[in-house]
C-alpha cells in the first residue's frame, strides 16, 4: 500500500471549482444531518512572528483528515512566503493508512471561496446583477470564481483600502473599481480582509442584500458593525467557531449581539431542515471554515487524481518493507 503525494502544481490541475463547490456543499448538508465528526479547531500562537498554526481534524463517511495550517501576516514582507500555507493528511477511517497526503494552501482557498458561493446560493434571494468585492487579496479571486459557477455573469464591483490592489483584481476579472460605499450596495456583498473594525454601515446597504463575511478568523476581527448584525439574519456555519473567531465574536464579547439571535447555521438551509429567507431580509453568512469542508475537497481531489493517474505514490509509513520482510 502506498501513500499518494499531491504538489501544488497537481491541486492546480485537478481541484477546480466547480469541484469545490460541490464538495462544500456536500459537508454543509453532512454537517447539519449530524453526519460528520468535527472536533474544535486547535491554535497554536506563534505571537513573536505574528502568526499562528491551527490544527483542523474531521471525519466524513469513510476517510478522517487532518489540515495543518498557517497564518503568519508578516510571511510576504520578512520571507518572501504566503501568509497561508497547509498540508491536508487524508486518511482511510476504518484502517487509518494515509491515503493522500497534499498541498492545503490552494485547497483552503478554494474551499473558502466555495463556502461563500454556496452561502450565496441559500442565502441571497435572486442571482445578482451585482457582487462588490470588499478586499481584493488572494481570497478575492477564489470567492469571484466560485459565484461564477454558482451563477454565471454578474457586474463585479472591486474595492480595497490599496487601490492597485483592487485595480489588479477588477483588471483580472472583469471588474472595475469603485468606493466601499459603493460596493456595499451591490446584491451581494463579499468582505474578505483582516480588519478589527467594521468596514460598511448598514445605511449604505440595500434591502435583501446578502453578505458574506469572510475575513474574520480569530478572536478581535470583525468586518460589520454590531448594529447590521442585529437587523439582519445572521447564518453561521459552526456555533463554537463563530463565537471564538467569527465575524459575530467581538459583537458577543460586548454585549451586542448573542448566539441565540443567529438565524441558524448555513448547513440547516442546505440540508432543507431550515427554509431560505425571505426575499426582503438582509442576510449575512459569518464564516470561519469548516475542517469537513476541507476534508470533502481533498477526498473528491484524491479520486480525480487516482482516475486521471495525477501524483506520487511512495511507502511512507513502511507497509511494503515490513511486508517484504516477513
Amino acid at each position: 500500500m502506498k501513500t499518494l503525494i499531491l504538489n501544488r502544481a497537481d491541486l492546480d490541475s485537478l481541484a477546480s471549482m466547480e469541484l469545490a463547490v460541490s464538495a462544500v456543499e456536500r459537508a454543509f448538508a453532512f454537517f447539519a444531518r449530524g453526519e460528520a465528526v468535527m472536533p474544535a479547531k486547535v491554535y497554536l500562537p506563534i505571537e513573536d512572528q505574528d502568526g499562528d498554526f491551527r490544527a483542523m481534524p474531521s471525519r466524513l463517511g469513510g476517510v478522517a483528515g487532518l489540515k495543518w495550517v498557517n497564518v503568519h501576516r508578516q510571511n510576504p514582507k520578512q520571507h518572501g512566503l504566503p501568509t497561508v500555507m497547509g498540508v491536508f493528511v487524508l486518511n482511510d477511517a476504518a484502517s487509518a493508512f494515509p491515503v493522500a497526503i497534499m498541498d492545503g494552501t490552494l485547497l483552503t482557498a478554494l474551499r473558502t471561496g466555495a463556502a461563500g458561493g454556496v452561502a450565496s446560493k441559500y442565502l441571497a434571494t435572486s442571482s445578482p446583477s451585482t457582487i462588490g468585492f470588499i478586499g481584493c487579496g488572494a481570497q478575492a479571486y477564489t470567492l469571484h470564481e466560485a459565484h461564477r459557477v454558482v451563477y454565471g455573469d454578474f457586474d463585479t464591483l472591486a474595492t480595497d483600502r490599496h487601490v492597485d490592489t483592487a485595480t489588479r483584481f477588477a483588471d483580472s476579472v472583469g471588474g472595475r473599481v469603485v468606493s466601499l460605499a459603493e460596493a456595499a450596495r451591490a446584491d451581494i456583498v463579499c468582505t474578505a480582509t483582516p480588519s478589527e473594525r467594521p468596514l460598511i454601515e448598514r445605511a449604505w446597504l440595500r434591502e435583501g442584500t446578502h453578505i458574506n463575511a469572510m475575513g474574520a478568523d480569530a478572536p478581535g476581527k470583525r468586518e460589520l458593525p454590531s448594529d447590521l448584525l442585529q437587523n439582519a439574519a445572521v447564518y453561521i456555519d459552526d456555533p463554537h467557531q463563530a463565537v471564538a473567531s467569527g465575524e459575530i465574536n467581538v459583537p458577543i464579547s460586548k454585549g451586542e449581539f448573542s448566539l441565540e439571535q443567529i438565524a441558524g447555521t448555513l448547513g440547516e438551509v442546505v440540508a432543507g431542515t431550515l427554509p431560505r429567507p425571505s426575499p426582503s431580509t438582509t442576510t449575512v453568512f459569518d464564516s470561519t471554515g469548516l475542517a469537513i469542508q476541507d476534508l470533502a475537497l481533498a477526498e473528491a481531489v484524491c479520486e480525480e487524481a487516482k482516475r486521471r493517474g495525477i501524483g506520487d505514490e511512495i511507502d511512507l509509513v513502511g507497509v511494503d518493507l515490513d511486508r517484504s520482510r516477513a
